[in-house]
This record gives structure tokens, sequence and C-alpha cells, in this order.
């Protein structure tokens, strides 16, 4: 119970922006949808930010996914692969500057959920992790004219990261599990949130056009995929601010344990 309480707390900002989905779903407001979310995530951003229950540097992160996630929408969108079939004032090319939110609350989470149980990793090693990661984002844009890759990509994350450990606190007591098996269980929840957000008009497949479907279940492993990208990005984020604070730095200080990492 503890442990599922603090991971709640760590997907407050995706917890606000599905209420956002929602209350647009049934509440037709003076400006179109997609703008009102944008709006809302915007708000809900500098709320977080101003009574600390997201810092500074977290901020920043849900910045940075904002533009990978807009990245990779703008390109999905305009191959088809899922569309945005409302009217809005901030629209580029089809995709609604909200959209990146949804890719920002992903960001937030590890963020979160990294600082909430303070995360530490063992025997990490970025560079192969890293490498295969990008692969994996890279097949996202080149299987729409080359070969879908995604199984080569997930069989080199956990290539990269078959001895890696990832190990959290829960009261008293730390726990591990391996990190490739992280990627797989939070993948299962981005699925089940892809279900509820295209529910609530999110976005649309498809095969969603005429009547809701739920969204087929090959993407629990794009998102699983997509998961190794955002780890890379928080966790070369949170190295960075450890060597900034000083090797004498102590673990109290930091905002997760020291990680130990092979080259």
């Amino acid at each position: 119970m503890r442990f599922a309480w603090l991971e709640a707390l760590s997907c407050v900002f995706a917890a606000a922006v599905f209420v956002l989905l929602a209350v647009s779903k049934v509440w037709h407001g003076p400006i179109p949808r997609y703008d009102f979310l944008l709006l809302g995530c915007l708000l809900v951003t500098g709320l977080l930010w101003v009574t600390g229950v997201e810092t500074g540097r977290e901020v920043l992160v849900i910045g940075l996914f904002h533009v990978v996630g807009l990245a990779l929408e703008l390109f999905k969108v305009r191959v088809g692969s899922w569309s945005y079939p409302e009217d809005a004032y901030t629209k580029i090319l089809g995709v609604p500057l909200y959209s990146g939110f949804m890719y920002a609350a992903v960001g937030s989470y590890l963020c979160q959920a990294w600082r909430r149980l303070e995360l530490g990793l063992i025997d990490y090693r970025p560079v192969p992790t890293a490498v295969a990661a990008a692969a994996v984002y890279a097949n996202f844009f080149t299987h729409h004219w080359l070969p879908d890759l995604r199984l080569l990509g997930a069989l080199l994350l956990i290539v990269a990261t078959w001895r890696t450990t990832v190990t959290f606190r829960v009261g008293e007591t730390r726990y591990r599990i391996p990190l490739w098996l992280s990627f797989v269980l939070i993948g299962g929840f981005l699925w089940l949130a892809e279900n509820a957000a295209t529910l609530l008009g999110a976005w649309q497949y498809p095969d969603q056009t005429d009547v809701w479907r739920m969204v087929h279940v090959s993407k629990f492993g794009s998102w699983a995929l997509l998961v190794s990208v955002s780890f890379v990005l928080v966790a070369a984020l949170k190295r960075l601010d450890i060597r900034r604070r000083g090797v004498g730095a102590s673990d109290y200080d930091l905002p997760m344990p020291a990680l130990s990492s092979r080259s």
C-alpha cells in the first residue's frame, strides 16, 4: 500500500492531464478543446512548480520531453499513424501543441518516482544503454520505409541492461528489480493509459474513426521501448546533477543514491 501511494503521488502530472481530458470531453468552453488542454497543461505545470511538487529541474525535464514527444508526433501524424481530428488555434501540421505534454507526463512520472522511491542503479552501463535506446527511437521513424527492427531493438536493450538492477526504497526496506523488467511493467501501464486516453478523445487511431476500439496490444511493446528512451534521458540528467554537486556530496543530499556503473 505504501508503494502504491508513492506511485500514485509520482503520477500527479499524468492524473492532472486525464482530469483535463475528462473535463474537456463533457464541457465545451469558449475555446477549442485542444487549446483548452494546452492552457490547462501549462497551468498545471506552473502550479506544481510553485507548490514545490515539481522541482525546477523536473519542470525542465517536462519541457525536454515535450520537445522529444512533439517531434515524434509531427512525424507520426504526417505518415497517418494517428490523427487529431478537432480544430484548434495551436495546431502545427495537424498536431496540437498540447500533445507533447502526454510524453512530458511520462518524464514527470520518472523524475517523481526516482526522487520519492530514492532510485539507484547497480551495474548501469550508460553508453550501451543510450545507444540501444537511440536505435529504438530511430526505428519509430525509419520503420515506415525500412524493415521494422523493434524486436532487434528490444534485444539490444536486454543485452545492454542485462546486469543492470534498479534499487528503490519503500519504508525502511530497499528492493531491487532488473531494469529491463521495469521497462516492461511501465510499458504495460502506459498501454492501459493509452486506451483510456483514446477513449477520452486525446487522439485517434485509424481504426477508431467510426467507433472506439481498444488499442492494439502491439502498442504494449512500443511503449515499453519508448520508456527506455525516457529513462536514458532522465538518468543522464541525474548523473549530470550528481557531478554538478561534486564528488564529496553525500547520498543524503542527492535526489537519488549515487549511480554505480560499468563502462
